[in-house]
């Protein structure tokens, strides 16, 4: 695919020049700041932008500004945010925005290249995909309210890993369901957090974020919650 990147560290802008290249993708630009993005995109026509959320020349809040313009002005373009740690409230901005398909990932994430590539393709295809520290930090929000408090713990456990940019196969392969459970399972998340169908594929972010502003500590979606209820062996419907 057509990359442009937006980074200001010279060894991380070139690493992931070659990074994707080799990868086969085309970097049509890698900039240094944010000063000439909506430009550059205009006249390259990306399919993928990746943006540092702090860069020149203040690195406080350019990366961002860039990214949600982006994301209002180019509701098509995949947009990739990488940070050197979680900036909370940044993310939950960038979530909650209007716009296409999105990621945010901390930048020791692109050493493991293997997930950064599949992460990529991902999110060009339309995926949400969250880092998992990004997850873990956002979930230490507390604001419960009610519509949280509707979900079953089997529910919880799906809409963590929901929450995490997962597929319906992946939390099915995950937590040992089948995906006609985790159907029913999204199914009644949705309902009882009161999320109407945008034809979209909007709920899913919505209820992420909802996921992020109620829970300090979920449950994991991991081996444990595998055998929290009977149907993590049967495939059965909760």
């Amino acid at each position: 695919m057509r990359i442009l990147i937006c980074e200001d560290s010279v060894l991380l802008r070139e690493g992931l020049v070659r990074l994707l290249e080799h990868g086969g993708h085309t970097v049509v630009a890698a900039l240094p700041d944010a000063t000439t993005v909506l430009q550059t995109v205009a006249a390259t026509d990306p399919e993928l932008c990746i943006l540092d959320v702090r860069l020149p020349p203040s690195f406080t809040d350019e990366g961002i500004l860039a990214a949600l313009e982006l994301r209002r002005t180019h509701p098509r373009l995949p947009v990739l945010v990488l940070s050197q740690y979680v900036e909370e409230r940044y993310a939950s901005e960038l979530i909650a925005a209007q716009g296409g398909a999105f990621g945010y990932l901390l930048k020791d994430r692109v050493a493991d290249v293997g997930y950064f590539i599949e992460s990529v393709q991902r999110i060009a295809s339309g995926a949400t995909v969250l880092d998992p520290e990004v997850v873990a930090q956002l979930l230490t929000r507390r604001s419960r309210d009610d519509r949280m408090r509707a979900l079953t713990e089997r529910e919880r456990t799906v809409l963590a890993a929901l929450a995490e940019g997962r597929s319906n196969q992946s939390i099915a392969a995950l937590l040992f369901l089948s995906e006609a459970s985790v159907e029913k399972h999204i199914t009644a998340i949705f309902q009882k957090l009161q999320l109407e169908p945008d034809g979209g594929g909007n709920r899913r972010v919505l209820a992420a974020i909802a996921h992020f502003e109620s829970f300090g500590s979920p449950p994991a979606a991991g081996p444990d919650a595998r055998r929290s209820t009977p149907d993590a062996q049967t495939g059965a419907s909760a």
